[in-house]
């Protein structure tokens, strides 16, 4: 049977060349050849942009009305693909604020980070649910479940995880306790689910690996999503003045990111969202801000 995944790859797709020949005038089969021919910007981007689908939407979209050739030369967790901006093969990159992104910045290989969109972090765990998480109204209402059950909670590395979490503690004035938070242990990121399995506990996790498959383990499952305090914020970057961009290059990687940030581009990442069958990630205004917290 076709996962999630498959199916959407495949729709999203013929959505992108379908649309691409669209806007062009021709025949799907001949949309590649248009595109080959406009100005060609190349982009690194963090997997899940592209495992939800919503990228390769929002990149041909984003073609069609600037029109380049919105290339996505790596799509990867970071580790992968840092080296790639870094070495002058992407001229874009689509990460989470970190202090990656900050350290490029600083040390001139990449502009000002600029946030042009969200993707959330959910609460999973047993069925069980001893602590009622699945009823609880939103993040800091799971927090406080699961604190004043003594619920094993795995504090788990990521830092995504690790961000959201310790903000929904700070603000639930919970102190996390040896006796109920447990170490992640897990020998890879994608594991810690099993580990959550196995001890009967809960987790926060990245929304877009649980639902594609790609972090599963019996008897878990998704209880709590929607909350925009559990958000993390995709920033773009284009290239600093150590980076080995052609002037060229600079002007429509400047351009790309000036769209995602635009009005039209986040109206583009809507609709890109709504066809891949969303919510996946979310618009830079979708989060209220909070006075004295950060991302």
């Amino acid at each position: 049977m076709p996962t999630i995944g498959s199916e959407l790859s495949r729709r999203t797709f013929a959505l992108v060349v379908g649309t691409s020949a669209a806007a062009w005038g021709l025949p799907a089969g001949a949309a590649a050849v248009a595109a080959d021919r406009r100005p060609a910007v190349r982009v690194a981007a963090v997997g899940g942009l592209s495992l939800c689908g919503v990228w390769p939407l929002l990149a041909a979209q984003a073609g069609q009305d600037l029109g380049l050739n919105v290339e996505t030369v790596a799509a990867s967790p970071k580790e992968g693909i840092l080296p790639v901006f870094v070495q002058g093969d992407a001229d874009v990159l689509l990460i989470h604020a970190s202090d990656e992104a900050m350290g490029l910045e600083a040390a001139g290989l990449a502009g000002p980070a600029r946030v042009w969109a969200w993707n959330e972090q959910a609460v999973i765990g047993p069925q069980a649910d001893l602590a009622q998480v699945a009823q609880a109204r939103d993040g800091l209402d799971a927090m406080r479940r699961i604190a004043q059950a003594q619920a094993p909670f795995i504090a788990f590395r990521d830092p995504g995880s690790y961000t959201v979490v310790q903000r929904l503690w700070r603000r639930a004035g919970i102190r996390a306790d040896a006796a109920w938070v447990r170490m992640d242990t897990a020998p890879t990121p994608q594991a810690v689910l099993r580990q959550a399995s196995e001890q009967q506990a809960y987790v926060v996790a990245g929304h877009i690996p649980w639902a594609f498959g790609k972090m599963a383990a019996p008897g878990m499952q998704l209880l709590l999503r929607g909350d925009p305090h559990m958000r993390r914020p995709y920033v773009v970057l284009t290239p600093g003045p150590q980076h080995g961009a052609s002037a060229n290059a600079r002007r429509h990687a400047q351009r790309l990111a000036e769209y995602l940030v635009s009005p039209t581009g986040q109206a583009a990442l809507r609709a890109a969202d709504h066809i891949a069958g969303g919510p996946w990630l979310f618009a830079r205004d979708s989060v209220p801000f909070v006075a004295g917290e950060t991302p």
